[in-house]
C-alpha cells in the first residue's frame, strides 16, 4: 500500500482536472451539434489522463535529475527529489505510462475514426505521438523546451487548441468554427497555471539554469504576461458568449470571472513567492468549473 500511495502521489492528483477541461467542454458542445458519443468520451477522458501522468512522471525524473527539485524548491515535494523514488524506478514508471498512453490513444482513434477517415486518423495518429513526445521534452534529455522559456506555447497548444478542438473532431469528424474561442480562453487560462508556477519557482529555477518565460520576462513583467493571459481568456469567452448566444443559461460560467479577478488582485499585491502555490490551486480550479459551466450553459 506503501508502494502505491507513493506512486499515487508522483502522478500529482491535483493536476489532473485541469487536463480534462478541454475535454469536458469540446463534449458539451459536441452533444449540443449533436455528436456525442460515450464511448469517445471515456477514451477520451482516459488518453488525456494519461497523456498528463505521463508528462507528471517525466517532468519529476527530468527535474529530478538534474537537480531542478531541490531544497530550494516551494512547491509540493517531488518523488525523485525526496529519494521515496529511485530514478531507475521512475524511468521504468515512465515507459509503462507511455505504452498506456499509446494503447489508450490507438483505441480511441480507432473507435472514432475506424476505417472511413483514413486522413484524419493518420492527423490524430501524428497528434498523439507529438503528444508523447512533447509530454517527455518538457524536462528531459539536453534539448528540454521547459528549460528554453517554451513551456507556455506548448501548453497553450495543447491543453487549449488540441485539447478542445482535437476532442470535438473525434466526434464530429470535422473542424466547426464554435470550438475555436472556447480553445483558446482554455489555453490562456492553462498556460496562467503554467506561468504561476514558473513564477512561485522563479529562485530556484535561476539556480538550476531553468529559463522559463517567467525569467526571461523578469519580475514585473512576469506579471503584466500574466494578467495579460487572464483577462485575455476573459474577452474570448465573453466574445464567444456574444457570438454564440441563444439564452442566458449560456452565460452561467461568467461566475468564474468573481475569483479569476479577486486572483489577480492577489497576484498584483504578492510579494512572497510561496503564496503563489495557493493561487495555482484556485486558478486550476476556475478554469475547470468555467470550462464545465461554459460546456453545461450550451446545453441548457
Amino acid at each position: 500500500m506503501k508502494n502505491i500511495s507513493l506512486w499515487v502521489s508522483a502522478i500529482r492528483l491535483r493536476t489532473l482536472p485541469l487536463s480534462l477541461s478541454g475535454i469536458i467542454l469540446a463534449s458539451c458542445l459536441a452533444e449540443y451539434n449533436g455528436f456525442f458519443n460515450w464511448k469517445i468520451c471515456i477514451l477520451a477522458i482516459l488518453t488525456t489522463l494519461s497523456f498528463q501522468i505521463l508528462s507528471n512522471l517525466a517532468n519529476d525524473y527530468g527535474d529530478g535529475i538534474k537537480g531542478t527539485d531541490n531544497d530550494d524548491r516551494i512547491g509540493p515535494e517531488r518523488a525523485i527529489q525526496s529519494g521515496k523514488i529511485s530514478p531507475e524506478s521512475m524511468f521504468h514508471g515512465i515507459k509503462i505510462s507511455i505504452l498506456i498512453s499509446i494503447v489508450l490513444a490507438t483505441t480511441l482513434i480507432f473507435t472514432s475514426f475506424r476505417s472511413k477517415h483514413f486522413l484524419l486518423a493518420l492527423t490524430f495518429f501524428i497528434l498523439g505521438t507529438t503528444s508523447i513526445i512533447a509530454a517527455m521534452k518538457y524536462t528531459v534529455g539536453n534539448n528540454a523546451y521547459g528549460y528554453k522559456g517554451l513551456g507556455d506555447l506548448f501548453v497553450f497548444i495543447f491543453f487549449g487548441l488540441v485539447s478542445v478542438i482535437g476532442c470535438y473532431v473525434l466526434y464530429a469528424k470535422r473542424f466547426e468554427h464554435v470550438t475555436l474561442l472556447p480553445a483558446i480562453t482554455i489555453g490562456l487560462l492553462s498556460t496562467a497555471v503554467l506561468n504561476l508556477n514558473n513564477m512561485r519557482d522563479v529562485a530556484s529555477d535561476k539556480k538550476s539554469n531553468k529559463i522559463t518565460l517567467a525569467i526571461r520576462l523578469g519580475t514585473e513583467n512576469m506579471k503584466i504576461y500574466h494578467y495579460l493571459l487572464v483577462l485575455l481568456a476573459i474577452f474570448f469567452s465573453v466574445l464567444f458568449g456574444i457570438l454564440y448566444f441563444t439564452s442566458a443559461y449560456n452565460l452561467i460560467y461568467m461566475v468564474m470571472y468573481v475569483p479569476l479577478l479577486v486572483h489577480l488582485n492577489k497576484v498584483r499585491k504578492n510579494t512572497e513567492l510561496h503564496l503563489l502555490d495557493l493561487e495555482l490551486k484556485k486558478v486550476a480550479i476556475s478554469t475547470f468549473l468555467l470550462a464545465t459551466l461554459m460546456g453545461i450553459g450550451q446545453l441548457l
